[in-house]
């Protein structure tokens, strides 16, 4: 009967007239009739408020909106793609559990931050306030930095450094809790870093080697030098690093896939820990038909044979992105989801050689924006799994919400999106997109031939060589040269912070209140990011 709350009491009434209750539950359903008929004076209200204004407003065409596609868009056809990428993702990230959570102990310190707040109230009544304390500050100083429009500190300039070597720190606690969690497992991630603006920019400008403009000057603006230079090479560490990494763990993935199978088979106690391997199957097959179906039916000019090539392409590529991403945010809790997009759609656009230019575009964002709701479903399994690892959930029930879950969150995305640019305009000053305009700008670079191929090359063979040395190095030394810089500079102080604490006042205060504070700058400092997000839709509404 929980559904009965929101019906309309005539519409209830004649139900309950037309059909009889069972008498253990008519009390319930007397309390429901009751319930309905005293809101319904306030749904007429809403009725009558809003009722003229929903029938008479049109839902726009679907447009992509930075390129200038529209009238090639179908926001339904998206919407299904975006739906069976979750399910991908989900579905081939599950087989990693116990190899990134059990075997690698990957930190996750997004995980670790939500399972020290439900751990809390039991944990006592210290850490619960350590905690809140803690949020109360990380969101007080968020909603300043929001209100001054201050989000950065430029100490480098104050202390004379060369712009190049980008001293800019970001103003957040959350990144300083984020690095004290993650404590040496984020040590390579803020030396990738270092060594991009520390070093390779001060040897370019000695050697006079920074790249050179349209007009043969020099760039060295450190953003200008991320976009050209670092970005692309951190990308190509990323991928590098992630392939070494899984041709090395390889065995490991097939033993785990081979005891999902054989505790479904022999339904032994192990299989009450996973979800069946067979549903996994049936998942990724499924998923992998409707991105198929969604491919060729983008765009008329697709074709089949070219359909089903963009399908499994995307599908691959949402396995092996989603490892990179799921190890990377592991270690660090910083995701290169754009980066991977970006190369992703790369992909696409050159299976769609020789169609019409918005064809090419729609067809492979189409596709790529399921690819990029998969990776990102992927991520947030890994960390939802982490917390329930350390709160003692079972992974098999959690997998199973995931599931369930899955198909609200792009519907209620694309549908925040339209209201947002029927009242803002995606790409506009009040709402500038900054990731949309500069993967709007990397697309039509790609399609006119600008593509950092050797760049990406050489950070693959230098992040492989890496991650072969020492696990997952190629990845977190790739992600410091593919973030902003003033992210790593102010993650390096909790890293910094954590090696401190656990030196000279023990690992146990790291636990029980260094871990606390982190997960209340976290937590404040997220918090106060959602509020914006609903004031700026409802705003929009």
């Amino acid at each position: 009967m929980p559904i009965a709350q929101f019906t309309p009491f005539p519409v209830l009434r004649r139900l309950l007239r037309r059909y009889p209750v069972d008498p253990q539950f008519r009390r319930r359903a007397r309390a429901r009739l009751l319930t309905s008929a005293a809101v319904e004076p306030l749904r007429w209200c809403e009725s009558l408020r809003w009722g003229r204004r929903l029938r008479r407003t049109a839902i726009p065409p679907g447009p992509i909106f930075l390129l200038g596609y529209g009238d090639h868009f179908n926001r339904y056809v998206l919407t299904f793609g975006c739906i069976a990428g979750a399910f991908l993702g989900i579905a081939f990230i599950i087989p990693l559990r116990k190899h990134m959570i059990d075997f690698e102990r990957l930190t996750y310190p997004g995980g670790v931050a939500v399972a020290t707040i439900l751990k809390s109230p039991g944990a006592g009544v210290q850490k619960a306030i350590i905690l809140l304390a803690a949020a109360a500050v990380s969101a007080g100083l968020q909603i300043w930095s929001q209100q001054a429009g201050v989000a950065n500190w430029n100490l480098g300039a104050m202390l004379g450094l060369p712009d190049y070597m980008n001293g800019v720190w970001y103003l957040s606690l959350l990144t300083i809790g984020t690095g004290f969690i993650a404590g040496r497992g984020g040590v390579a991630f803020i030396i990738g870093g270092f060594v991009a603006y520390w070093f390779l920019s001060p040897m370019l400008s000695a050697t006079g080697n920074f790249p050179l403009d349209a007009a043969g000057a020099a760039i060295s603006d450190p953003n200008q030098l991320r976009l050209l230079l670092y970005r692309p090479l951190g990308i190509g560490m990323l991928i590098g690093g992630a392939m070494m990494g899984v041709a090395l763990a390889l065995p490991l993935i097939i033993s785990a896939v081979r005891a999902m199978q054989n505790a479904s088979d022999t339904r032994t106690a192990a299989s009450s820990d996973e979800m069946p391997i067979k549903l996994l199957y049936f998942a990724i097959i499924g998923a992998a038909v409707v991105l198929g179906v969604i491919a060729v039916t983008s765009v008329e000019s697709v074709g089949i044979v070219r359909g089903i090539a963009m399908a499994l392409l995307g599908t691959l590529w949402i396995w092996m992105s989603g490892i990179i991403l799921s190890e990377a945010i592991g270690r660090t809790n910083w995701s290169p989801l754009s980066g991977m997009t970006l190369i992703g759609i790369t992909l696409l656009i050159i299976l769609t050689h020789g169609m019409e230019r918005g064809d090419s575009i729609v067809a492979a964002v189409m596709v790529g924006a399921a690819t990029c709701v998969a990776m990102s479903q992927a991520t947030d399994l890994m960390l939802d799994l982490k917390t329930g690892y350390l709160v003692g959930a079972t992974p098999r029930m959690q997998q199973l919400g995931q599931f369930i879950g899955a198909w609200l969150g792009p519907i209620v995305v694309i549908g925040v999106i339209f209201v947002l640019h029927e009242a803002f305009t995606l790409g506009s000053e009040r709402l500038p997109a900054p990731q949309g305009q500069a993967l709007a700008s990397m697309v039509e670079g790609i399609l006119g031939g600008d593509v950092p191929a050797q760049k990406y090359a050489a950070g693959a063979v230098l992040g492989g060589i890496l991650s072969a040395v020492i696990g997952g190095l190629g990845i977190t030394v790739g992600l410091g040269f593919y973030l902003p810089f003033n992210i790593v500079l102010t993650y390096s102080l909790g890293t910094l912070g954590r090696e401190l604490a656990d030196r000279f006042k023990g690992r146990a205060w790291s636990e029980n209140v260094g871990i606390p504070v982190a997960a209340g700058f976290i937590v404040g400092e997220a918090l106060v990011g959602v509020g914006y997000a609903i004031k700026y839709v409802v705003a929009a509404a």
